[in-house]
This record gives structure tokens, C-alpha cells and sequence, in this order.
């Protein structure tokens, strides 16, 4: 991305992190705050990742840094792949049949009886638009207007 694409990227998130500190204002249950402090949290981080681009960009630019221009590249990369998760994150190890929930401790999927062995992973199930309140509209609006991906599932 250019410096002129990154700088509007940059005043988007900045707009809709205010939107949601704003939103949060009319929360009326715990788990609406949380849900709205942990797009904060997701925005911040995205703002920090564009902040650090365009830094990179301006050393790039200036020459001023031989190296630069490969950690230009590789935080455009992982800013390619940010995704926003505001519930669970569900990672899976088929080779050994674990998963964890949320970066915690790796869980045996492998259950024995007297019916043969079985793995049993967890399933990710969607926050309906009731759960999600008045943020159903601004977690579109985020996706749809800088691409990156917002994701609130949970665990079961």
C-alpha cells in the first residue's frame, strides 16, 4: 500500500475505534462491554501495525535505513493477515489430536470406552445480531471498509 492508502487506513480505524468507545457508552450488559473493549483492543493493535508501516515507509523513503525496505515487507505480510477475534480462538493439531482454546493449554481430543475411541474438537458457532447488539452494524462497517476481518465465535 501507498503512504496515502495507509494514512486513510490509519484515520478509518482511528474513526471507528472512536465509534465503538462511543457505542460502548450505551452497553447494558458485561459481556456487551467486553465484547466492545476487546474491538478497542483489536483496533488498537491495527492502528499500531499501520503506525509501524508508515514509519518503515518514511525510513524507506529517506534511505536512511538499509533494512528497512525488508521490514516494510514483512509488516505489510502480517498486517495482510490480522484478523480481529473478539470470543474464542480455537486452534487444532490433528497430528496429535489436541486443541486449545484462547492460547491455554493443549487439550486431549481422544476419548476411549468400551465403544471404540473417538476425537471430539470443539465447533466454533457465530454470535447471533441479538448477542452482538449495536455492534453488528460497526463490525461490517470495520470489514467492509479496511478488509480486515472481524470474528466473534464461541467455543463449544
Amino acid at each position: 500500500m501507498t503512504t496515502d492508502q495507509n494514512l486513510m487506513l490509519y484515520a478509518k480505524l482511528s474513526g471507528f475505534r472512536l465509534v465503538v468507545l462511543a457505542n460502548r457508552f450505551g452497553c447494558d450488559s458485561g459481556f456487551s462491554r467486553e465484547l466492545h473493549d476487546r474491538l478497542v483492543e483489536g483496533l488498537d493493535a491495527a492502528i499500531g501495525r499501520i503506525q509501524v508501516i508508515m514509519a518503515l515507509e518514511r525510513r524507506v523513503f529517506t534511505g536512511e535505513d538499509e533494512f528497512a525496505e525488508y521490514q516494510l515487507q514483512g509488516e505489510n505480510e502480517i498486517f495482510g493477515r490480522l484478523t480481529i477475534n473478539l470470543l474464542d480462538d480455537l486452534e487444532i493439531d490433528v497430528g496429535t489430536h489436541e486443541y486449545r482454546i484462547n492460547g491455554g493449554s493443549w487439550i486431549n481430543a481422544l476419548t476411549a470406552d468400551d465403544g471404540g475411541v473417538e476425537v471430539r474438537f470443539p465447533t466454533l458457532v457465530g454470535l447471533t445480531d441479538e448477542e452482538f447488539g449495536s455492534l453488528a452494524s460497526i463490525i461490517k462497517d470495520i470489514t467492509l471498509e479496511t478488509g480486515i476481518p472481524v470474528h466473534a465465535v464461541r467455543a463449544i
